[in-house]
């Protein structure tokens, strides 16, 4: 039996049991009580005065996420799901619509050498901030907030998790209340991207304290159209109208958002069939055919510029956040034919034509789509030469169990069965029947995966709170992540040797696999130094062609933004370069 049809089959089983359980659970509540029956009005009783009418049911819409927040400050958050809730009550200068345009947002226009905001060497940058703005707690908002922001990010022990761009700025300087100058050392490309989500000063704490603020959690705080009133815990998270919003009482639409909390993608696929959500988030291309003809469901659909990938990690994990990955490298990780050889050994076609039905591509790179999109081929499928690759290694199946040990390898000692741990977020079906199948692939060329699954807080969990990804304690991690319209944060955040978070940078960065690659550092800091696109293009190529060269990231399959919306949701748009709740004010609820 050739190696497709023995994962079909292994897949036929992996369904057969992921629907034996969803036919155990129940989804949805439970049938309300009968109501009691009204005791009888005695005869001689006068009649009773009319009553006043009931006050309006405030108009809700509930937005589900199968991933809770660990935290909600935008810059130690690590986790899509908290931008999703602080978008909706944090603002930045400027934002980015769905076709990749900036717009301004607390600023009044978007700066450009056009309207003289940008000097002409780019190194000083000004804004006006409109001066209409109060934060929900009804303190003004100026031009200080701006400061205080730069000066979180950039304090050596705030826990920002990353710098990126910020410490390009030589200062950050007040004209009066409503203008801001911006002034660099050097010249920094993507300088729209930064201030993208302002901090009050009035309502956090010292800088040097901002892992510990109040304002991270209950206290979250913004000039943004909704106000965060209660967060139960693994149940909901309720916002309510801003009534010192800007454009209130015209908007926000709707009186209150609640962001429901849910075990998974599948249990929120029943809410929102039975209307008990009116939107679910991040749905994947192959539950699309479920809801293409049903008339009370919207799939909404874009090209994303994420892709699902394998993080390797470089360094030994049994070391706590090691700067020094070189000279401790992972016993088995840490040789670059081990990684080429798990690369060689997927068969990604069989992914996404049997798991994702054919509905979108092979990942082959971190740029996917947009004007930096890198030119990488699809790795080959070729089981053979990853054998041949261990075998060179020196991993040797010696007692014929079928998993190699190292027999003369580079890091682990003699004996050292090639057994490495994989982990994804629970409550993600698609994930966890893919693990599956790489627990085959990778059994066919002597490899023993594991899988160890854990709730998204807990993976991308912060500096602060110990979470292993940040402090390298993990082999593999399968997940999706993407950059913004402009990548130089991403790219350089995640695949720059200065990224890694260790101690002595307060766990700065999302260099996760530990890697350190000399070519590609270079290419990352010319990238973010130019003005020319064609320039910084090419850099991101070289960028992208180390990283296929060294698998510190294995690319899987690329991914599109679906979410799904009940029929009578207006305003859903769907912005693969933002948060989905990036227009919240423009719900409605018909």
């Amino acid at each position: 039996m050739n190696g497709s049809k023995r994962w079909s089959l292994w897949l036929a089983l992996v369904l057969v049991a992921a629907l034996a359980l969803a036919a155990c659970a129940a989804p949805g509540g439970q049938p309300g009580a009968e109501p009691a029956a009204e005791e009888a009005a005695p005869a001689e009783e006068a009649a009773p005065e009319e009553a006043a009418p009931a006050p309006a049911e405030p108009k809700t819409i509930i937005y589900a996420l199968y991933q809770e927040p660990e935290i909600l400050n935008p810059y130690i958050a690590t986790q899509t799901a908290a931008g999703e809730v602080n978008s909706m009550v944090v603002e930045g200068l400027l934002g980015v619509d769905p076709d990749g345009n900036f717009f301004p947002v607390l600023a009044k226009e978007v700066p450009s050498l056009e309207n003289g905001l940008v000097s002409e060497d780019g190194l000083t940058i000004r804004y006006n901030l409109r001066e209409d703005v109060v934060w929900s707690d009804g303190e003004p908002f100026t031009c200080d907030d701006v400061v205080f922001t730069w000066e979180a990010i950039t304090h050596p022990e705030s826990g920002a998790v990353s710098t990126t761009g910020y410490d390009k700025i030589e200062s950050v300087a007040c004209e009066d209340d409503y203008t801001v100058v911006v002034q660099y050392a050097e010249f920094y490309a993507p300088y729209l991207t930064l201030f993208g989500a302002i901090m009050p000063r009035h309502a956090t704490g010292d800088p040097a304290d901002m892992q510990n603020w109040d304002y991270n959690w209950n206290g979250l705080l913004g000039t943004g159209p909704f106000v965060l009133t209660e967060w139960v815990s693994g149940d909901r998270i309720t916002l309510v109208k801003n009534e010192n919003y800007r454009d209130y009482p015209d908007r926000p639409k709707v009186d209150q958002i609640i962001v429901r909390i849910i075990p998974s993608r599948e249990v929120g696929k029943a809410l929102i069939t039975s209307g008990e959500i009116d939107i679910l988030w991040d749905l994947i291309e192959a539950d699309v055919p479920e809801f293409e003809a049903n008339p009370d469901v919207v799939v909404n659909k874009r090209s994303s510029p994420g892709t699902e990938r394998l993080v390797l990690n470089l360094a030994d994990p049994a070391l706590d956040a090691t700067p020094d990955p070189l000279n401790n490298p992972h016993p088995l990780l840490g040789d670059v034919r081990v990684r080429n050889a798990i690369e060689l050994g997927i068969d990604k076609q069989f992914i996404v034509d049997e798991m994702l039905y054919g509905a979108t591509t092979v990942g082959t790179s971190e740029l996917n789509i947009g004007w930096a999109k890198c030119d990488i081929p699809a790795s080959e499928y070729d089981p053979e030469a990853a054998k041949a690759l261990l075998e060179e290694a020196g991993f040797t199946d010696e007692d014929g169990d079928g998993v190699r040990e190292c027999n003369g390898c580079l890091y682990a000692e003699a004996g050292t069965p090639l057994r490495l741990k994989i982990q994804t977020t629970t409550g993600n079906q698609l994930r966890e029947e893919v693990e599956q199948i790489l627990l085959e692939m990778m059994r066919e060329i002597g490899i023993e995966l594991y899988i160890e699954n854990v709730p998204s807080a807990e993976l991308f969990g912060s500096w602060a709170s110990g979470a292993f990804r940040k402090h390298g304690q993990f082999d593999i991690l399968m997940y999706t992540t993407s950059g913004g319209v402009d990548p130089q944060a991403h790219m350089y955040g995640y695949f720059h040797k200065d990224s890694m978070p260790t101690y002595d940078n307060g766990g700065r960065g999302f260099n996760y696999s530990r890697w350190v690659n000399d070519r590609a550092s270079e290419a990352l800091e010319l990238a973010g130094s130019v003005p020319d696109l064609a320039q910084r293009k090419a850099a991101y190529q070289v960028v992208c062609e180390e990283i296929a060269k060294d698998d510190p990231h294995i690319y899987l399959y690329d991914r599109s933004d679906i979410h799904l919306s009940r029929a009578n949701i207006t305003g859903f748009d769907v912005n693969p370069w933002d948060n989905q709740t990036w227009n919240v004010a423009e719900w409605d609820k018909e």
